[in-house]
C-alpha cells in the first residue's frame, strides 16, 4: 500500500511544487506556467503559456517522453498562441495509477485528455501531435472533427509505410503472440540504451542533444510499476494500426489544414508516413529536417517557424 500511494503522489507533488514557484501564463507573454487539475480522478500535471483569447495549439507528446520535450518549442508558439502541454497518465508529472486500476490503452487515454480538454476550455483547438501523441491526437481528431482546426504532425504517424522496420522487429510477434518470450525484446526497449538511441539517432550532432531529455525520461521509466503501463501499452498500439482506415476515412472528409514536419533520419516513423499525408489531405505541406525521431531537440527553431507561418497562414 504504501509503494502504490509513493508511486502515485511523487509526480503530483513535483507539480504542486513547480506550480507553486511559477507566475501567470500572461505575465511577460509566453513565460510558462506549470500546473496540475483533477481529471476523472487523477492529477494531471501540464505546461501552460500564452494569451488564453488567441487560438489554442495543444502539444501531445511521445514515448518515453512528457511534456518535457515540449520546453523549448512553448515560448516560441506562445507569442503568438495559446499553448497546452499535458503529461498523459503514466508519464511526467501526472498521476501513475497501476495497471491493476487503471486500463492502459490509447482509447482509455484519449478519454483522460479529451477530459483535461475539456475542463481546461478550448473549445477549439489545433493538434501537434509527436510518437504517442498521434494516436491520441488522430482518436480526438475522429471524436470531435469539429474542434480541431490544424493538425501538426512531427513524425506522429498514421500510416503503415511510416513504419520503419523496428516494428516488425521487435513488437509485432509481441502483438501476434503475446507471451514471456516476446516480451522480451519490447521489454529491453525501456532501458536507457534504447531511450538515448531514440535522442541520438539519425541526428546531425549528438552533442546537440540535452541529456537532460533521456536522463529524464528514463527516470520515468525506472519508477517502480512504470515498465508494466509501458508494456501495456506496447501491447494495445496494435489497435492504432488496426484504426488507420478510419483516421483516413476522417481526414478525407474533414480536410483539416495539415503540416508534416518530420525528422527524416527517424529509425521509427520513415519519411513515407508523412508523405502519405497527401494522399488523404492533398494540401499537406511536408517539410523534411535533417536530424531524427526527437527532431526539436535538434530543430526547435525551424520547427517553431514552420508552424508559425503555417498557422498564420491556415488559422490565423
Amino acid at each position: 500500500m504504501k509503494k502504490s500511494f509513493f508511486v502515485r503522489a511523487l509526480p503530483a507533488a513535483f507539480a504542486a511544487a513547480l506550480a507553486l514557484s511559477s507566475t501567470p501564463a500572461l505575465a511577460d507573454g509566453n513565460h510558462i506556467s506549470y500546473k496540475t487539475t483533477t481529471v476523472d480522478g487523477l492529477n494531471i500535471f501540464y505546461r501552460e503559456a500564452g494569451d488564453p483569447k488567441r487560438p489554442t495549439i495543444v502539444l501531445l507528446h511521445s514515448f518515453p517522453s512528457s511534456s518535457h520535450m515540449f520546453r523549448d518549442l512553448i515560448p516560441k508558439l506562445a507569442v503568438n498562441y495559446h499553448v497546452i502541454a499535458a503529461d498523459m497518465p503514466g508519464f511526467g508529472y501526472s498521476d501513475q495509477p497501476s495497471i491493476d486500476t487503471f486500463s492502459y490503452t490509447f482509447a482509455h487515454l484519449t478519454d483522460v485528455m479529451d477530459d483535461f480538454l475539456n475542463k481546461v476550455g478550448p473549445q477549439k483547438y489545433s493538434l501537434y501531435v509527436m510518437d504517442y501523441g498521434s494516436p491520441v491526437g488522430f482518436r480526438l481528431f475522429v471524436k470531435h472533427p469539429e474542434k480541431i482546426q490544424a493538425i501538426i504532425s512531427q513524425n506522429g504517424n498514421a500510416y503503415d509505410e511510416g513504419l520503419s522496420a523496428f516494428w516488425g522487429e521487435n513488437l509485432v510477434p509481441y502483438w501476434n503472440n503475446k507471451n514471456a518470450e516476446t516480451e522480451k525484446k519490447p521489454r529491453a526497449l525501456l532501458t536507457i540504451g534504447t531511450t538515448k538511441f531514440q535522442y541520438t539517432q539519425g541526428f546531425r550532432n549528438a552533442e546537440n542533444v540535452n541529456p537532460d531529455s533521456y536522463t529524464n525520461d528514463q527516470a520515468i521509466l525506472d519508477r517502480p510499476g512504470n515498465q508494466d503501463i509501458q508494456l501495456a501499452l506496447f501491447y494495445d498500439y496494435r489497435t492504432n494500426v488496426a484504426q488507420y482506415d478510419d483516421w483516413h476515412a476522417a481526414l478525407r472528409r474533414a480536410k483539416p489544414p495539415l503540416l508534416a514536419v518530420w525528422g527524416k533520419n527517424d529509425p521509427i516513423f520513415i519519411p513515407p508516413g508523412a508523405e502519405a499525408f497527401k494522399r488523404d489531405v492533398p494540401d499537406a505541406e511536408i517539410r523534411f529536417l535533417d536530424t531524427g525521431h526527437f527532431a526539436l531537440e535538434e530543430d526547435s527553431d525551424k520547427i517553431a517557424d514552420y508552424i508559425l507561418v503555417f498557422m498564420k497562414k491556415k488559422v490565423g
